[in-house]
């Protein structure tokens, strides 16, 4: 399986991001990391080799991107306020840094987000929130509203609320989502969620997929065994849907 490590220095982050990329061709598969992970964990957890089968016969090209959360949502030296900007900041790292490098390094058209954990969060609000970039998203294990708690996670923000904060949280936004041309791009994306029955989350994911349904944007919630917000779970989860 071709595997290759690459890095730059990020003017917008103003640090070295770091990046694995696996395949040679295929649809863009832009995966990011779970909850403070790195961009190596789906290597170590044998996420990858679950898709080695499709990696190798070209239909995927898989970018594990790091992740940037101690320096966003789960900084503790940051007002919630500069938590969410932090935010945004890695969402211009992606979208005018990450992007771009996939776009040169394979011609494939076809993008698409995925990720586990707060990696889920990650990538369904970027495919939301900028219709037209990716032609699938892929959430599992996902909480899909940071800023309230539920059972053991907290509100990240703190009780904080702006409109940044809004604009990103699926949650807050997707019921007052009513400008046409937006809705009608993403009810062209191929959305994907999985969630275990027994997960704290289950109940937000399916909030998320009728918010989604209720707007005309078709999706599909898979509710699996158990808990199933692991390793485990999660590399039979991205041999079935990526």
């Amino acid at each position: 399986m071709d595997r290759e490590y690459t890095q730059w220095y990020s003017p917008v982050l103003q640090k070295n991001m770091e990046m694995l990329i696996f395949g040679y061709g295929g649809a863009s598969v832009l995966f990011f990391p779970a909850r403070m992970g790195r961009f190596y964990d789906y290597e170590n957890w044998r996420v990858i080799e679950a898709l080695r089968h499709k990696i190798e016969s070209g239909y995927i090209q898989v970018y594990c991107v790091d992740s940037f959360d101690t320096e966003s949502f789960y900084s503790s030296g940051f007002h919630p306020s500069m938590k969410i900007s932090r935010h945004i900041q890695y969402e211009e790292y992606i979208l005018g840094e990450v992007m771009p490098y996939m776009d040169v390094k394979n011609p494939n058209s076809f993008k698409i987000a995925a990720g586990c954990s707060l990696g889920a969060y990650h990538a369904v609000n970027i495919a939301l929130r900028h219709p037209g970039v990716f032609n699938k998203v892929v959430g599992m294990s996902g909480r899909y509203d940071l800023a309230s708690k539920i059972g053991h996670y907290e509100d990240l923000l703190e009780g904080y609320w702006d409109e940044n904060v809004y604009f990103n949280m699926p949650l807050q936004y997707i019921p007052n989502l009513t400008d046409a041309d937006k809705l009608e791009i993403l009810r062209q994306l191929y959305i994907v969620l999985a969630v275990g029955k027994e997960d704290v989350l289950l109940e937000n994911n399916q909030i998320l997929s009728n918010l989604l349904t209720s707007k005309g944007i078709s999706n599909s919630l898979y509710i699996w065994d158990n808990e199933a917000h692991q390793a485990r779970a999660w590399r039979q989860m991205v041999a079935n849907y990526l």
